[in-house]
């Protein structure tokens, strides 16, 4: 199926690595352009090489806390490529504890980059765009139920997600879709790191799979396959959702 990407542009924040890099291979394997952004010039820089250079990606540090680097993303793509047509709007997660034992500056950090960061990237991008644009907010399974030891993001995705319905709603007269993605256990750094805090990653590992129904924890390039497609024109109906990319695991239906 042709997805329609073919030489559409998109902004992809936190893709560096992780989902945001996956989704950003995915739609440049499928003619699309993209401008890739995160905090490590290094990263960055190393994740354009891979997605095959200036004529395909562009890179460009920047920190989502910053209320300028929205304005700059938009700009970039603008002025290599010509237009742009979405965003996949991907923020690193929250450090783990529960919602009690968190400290009130680890809440209005992550407040600044999880959640405003998000909000104005997307609001910034939504002005920008026209009839077609769209954009996907990465957020969490932990939208629609909490996560053990997850209690920053338990807090912050579901607004997250109203957010994205609220936006939909505004947008959609103009043509412009958001919606939110919600990965479950993904095999990324994150998913690394909290497996090994747990003090046996191969126990925790094993549990965590128990859990879901395929038995598998998930790779990049699965949920980055979704992402490319809920951007592409070839989703030009599907808007105001939240779509779980989890094997299965959540249980509401």
């Amino acid at each position: 199926m042709d997805l329609g990407l073919t030489d559409r542009v998109y902004v992809l924040t936190g893709a560096s690595r992780g989902l945001g890099f996956a989704t950003a291979e995915c739609l440049v394997a499928d003619g699309a352009r993209v401008v890739v952004s995160a905090r490590a010039p290094e990263q960055v820089a190393e994740a354009v090489r891979r997605l095959g250079g200036p004529g395909r990606a562009i890179g460009l540090a920047g920190d989502l806390s910053d209320p300028a680097t929205p304005q700059r993303l938009v700009a970039a793509a603008r002025e290599q490529f010509g237009r742009l047509d979405g965003a996949l709007v991907s923020v690193g997660g929250p450090p783990p504890g529960t919602a009690a034992g968190t400290t009130d500056a680890q809440w209005r950090e992550s407040f600044e980059t999880v959640f405003l960061g998000t909000v104005r990237t997307a609001r910034t991008v939504a002005e920008a765009l026209t009839d077609g644009g769209a954009i996907g907010l990465v957020l969490s399974t932990s939208a629609r139920a909490p996560l053990a030891g997850l209690g920053i993001s338990n807090g912050l995705r579901p607004g997250l997600a109203g957010v994205a319905k609220d936006m939909a709603d505004e947008y959609g007269p103009r043509g412009v879709r958001v919606l939110g993605l919600l990965p479950g256990r993904i095999m990324t750094d994150r998913n690394r790191q909290l497996l090994a805090a747990s003090g046996d990653a191969e126990r925790a590992r094993a549990e965590a799979e128990a859990g879901i129904p395929l038995r598998r924890i998930g790779e990049p390039a699965e949920f980055g396959r979704v992402a490319a497609f809920v951007l592409s024109p070839a989703a030009g109906y599907l808007t105001g959702i939240t779509l779980p990319v989890d094997g299965g695991a959540l249980r509401g239906l």
